[in-house]
């Protein structure tokens, strides 16, 4: 656990805490150049998300999808440990560090239309702290519970701060009914530390069946009352931002119609990982990165 670095952010401990965010959203100075115009920049900052409604063409979206399908479908990435199952359809649920798997999507990570717009939030030259794509075949793939990115890469991977943010690019249509993100708008304002120890590999259950880090039903209530709940929809080629300590999850796809998203997750240089805060070891760089090295 991380003992040199004051912990701004306590959890995992006995009790539940609520904690007002110590970090600014938006780390650039006003008036910074980049492609999010002011106004869009200061509802980032008070809701916690952006979208873009075709942030990548129709060409590279089917691009994507042949490599997604690719990826899904080669037993030599099924077994490797990069890849989650579904716990009982043992299909493909997620496939970590697909920057480094895939040059279809280290290009995509590299894309300015992409980088630069978290370089303009953080401040800062970003590294990928995480790149996944998240696969929700019909009929019956399971969805992500109610959690605070943060609030895990903080306890089990170290990030000191919250100066990161994540990108969902849409590569097939997010509808109303096949599992499409929903976020609490506003509540990246609040930091909920959880009640609960960290078990020894926490990760070989938790990207199955998250339990350690998951919010009380009294807390989701709270914060889902006081800031409501927004569901994403969009073509494929849309893409959402959303800030690190969002309160966001995703329910169950029981429609024929699939959903799949590249998701990509950039920290600044100058937050990079140290030692767990609330874990007995980090989680293994495929999922936390140890490599620092500035997106270029």
């Amino acid at each position: 656990m991380n003992n040199a670095i004051r912990d701004l952010y306590p959890t995992r401990g006995a009790t539940e805490v609520a904690i007002l965010r110590q970090d600014p959203v938006v780390w650039s100075p006003p008036g910074a150049s980049g492609p999010v115009a002011p106004t869009r920049l200061q509802a980032y900052e008070r809701e916690g998300f952006l979208t873009i409604e075709e942030l990548i063409s129709p060409a590279e979206v089917e691009r994507c999808r042949v490599e997604l399908d690719r990826i899904v479908n080669d037993p030599v990435i099924r077994a490797d440990e990069r890849s989650i199952v579904e716990p009982k359809s043992e299909e493909v649920r997620s496939v970590f560090e697909v920057h480094r798997i895939s040059k279809v999507f280290a290009a995509l990570v590299r894309d300015e239309r992409v980088v630069s717009r978290a370089r303009q939030i953080l401040g800062s030259d970003v590294y990928v702290h995480q790149s996944r794509v998240n696969v929700k075949p019909g009929f019956g793939a399971s969805g992500f519970y109610w959690h605070s990115d943060f609030e895990t890469w903080h306890a089990e991977d170290g990030l000191p701060r919250m100066r990161a943010v994540s990108v969902s690019i849409a590569l097939t249509e997010n509808f109303e009914t096949n599992g499409s993100l929903m976020i609490m708008p506003g509540s990246h304002k609040t930091f909920l530390g959880c009640a609960g120890e960290t078990p020894k590999d926490n990760y070989k259950k938790s990207l199955q069946m998250q339990d350690a880090g998951t919010p009380s039903n009294q807390a989701l209530s709270t914060l889902a009352n006081r800031h409501g709940i927004r569901l994403f929809t969009g073509k494929a080629g849309s893409a959402t931002w959303f800030d690190c300590n969002a309160m966001h999850g995703s329910g169950d796809n029981i429609t024929p119609y699939p959903r799949s998203n590249v998701f990509i997750v950039f920290n600044s240089v100058e937050n990079a990982a140290q030692s767990p805060f609330a874990a007995p070891a980090p989680r293994p760089p495929y999922i936390g990165a140890r490599d620092f090295t500035p997106v270029r």
